[in-house]
């Protein structure tokens, strides 16, 4: 999956990538990955869509963010399956119907920017390179992405993509606070 936006090539990382990516993990994350667990990331990260490719599965993972015009790694964007538990969010539930903790698979999208590049839009515009493939190119019914209640500008990357946010009203799963839901536009409501 490499994809074109008037600002951004959306690629596979490569091991090239991984001073950059390091960089990103622990600035976005707090989450400093030792370079050799690092690298055989990226080298699996390869692997693996060389793998589910010839399985014609999704092309699930992270792809580098890079600015067309200086060929800046900037961040990170991609797929994971996601579950979500939506019988604990009363908008998905049936009248009178009683929470529950079942989980569904969906389309899980990411994305995380260094800090000097936020506030640009690029998060935004890479997401929707990524919503438009995954709604042309593999059909999805939507696409979600989550967050924590207190993370605003995930939140409003989300909005600026279309989503619809729904937050967990309890504490129950303790991973699932807020979702952002985009249903594929070719469905007729």
């Amino acid at each position: 999956m490499h994809l074109e936006t008037e600002r951004l090539i959306i690629r596979e990382f490569s091991v090239a990538d991984l001073d950059a990516r390091h960089a990103l993990t622990l600035e976005a994350f707090d989450f400093d990955i030792p370079a050799d667990e690092g690298r055989k990331y990226l080298q699996w990260a390869e692997l693996n869509d060389q793998v589910l490719g010839s399985l014609f599965q999704p092309p699930y993972g992270d792809r580098a963010i890079v600015l067309k015009e200086t060929g800046t790694l900037i961040g990170s964007v991609g797929l994971v399956p996601s579950t979500i538990p939506w019988g604990v969010l009363p908008n998905y539930r049936l009248p009178g119907e009683p929470p529950n903790y079942l989980v569904q698979p969906e389309f899980g999208l990411f994305w995380a920017v260094f800090k000097a590049h936020q506030r640009k839009g690029y998060a935004a515009e890479a997401g929707q390179a990524i919503i438009d493939f995954v709604f042309n190119k593999l059909y999805a019914r939507r696409v979600v992405a989550q967050t924590e209640h207190d993370n605003h500008a995930s939140q409003a990357v989300m909005k600026k993509l279309g989503m619809t946010l729904e937050r967990n009203p309890g504490d129950k799963p303790f991973w699932f606070e807020v979702v952002g839901v985009l249903e594929n536009p070719a469905i007729k409501k």
